[in-house]
């Protein structure tokens, strides 16, 4: 398993939001992308260690939630201090709100 995953959740739905592109960076550098599956998921994103910072998920909620989407762009930033343990970042989506956990 990837260092990081991620998982979108679509609230309004109650459904997995399938088919988003992500961008995992660090400091505007491109370290992995990935489409959420099926299940909303993106399992492997990343190398298998990495440096203690500051990284980010960009998500491409526009292509998902339309043309007219409030949010076309999440972009969810989270500090990491141990750069050898697994790092979930779920987010639950609407067309006019998110929210972001760590998860398990």
């Amino acid at each position: 398993m990837s260092l990081v995953t991620t998982h979108v959740l679509d609230t309004a739905s109650g459904k997995p939001a399938a088919g988003i592109a992500v961008r995992f960076e660090q400091d505007g550098t491109l370290l992995a992308e990935g489409v959420t599956d099926a299940d909303g998921r993106i399992r492997d994103l990343g190398p298998g260690r990495l440096e203690p910072g500051v990284y980010r998920l960009v998500f491409d909620t526009g292509s998902y939630l339309g043309p007219e989407a409030f949010f076309p762009e999440v972009t969810i930033a989270f500090r990491i201090a141990d750069g050898t343990t697994h790092h979930h970042v779920p987010m639950l989506l609407s067309p006019f709100a998110y929210s972001a956990y760590r998860g398990s």
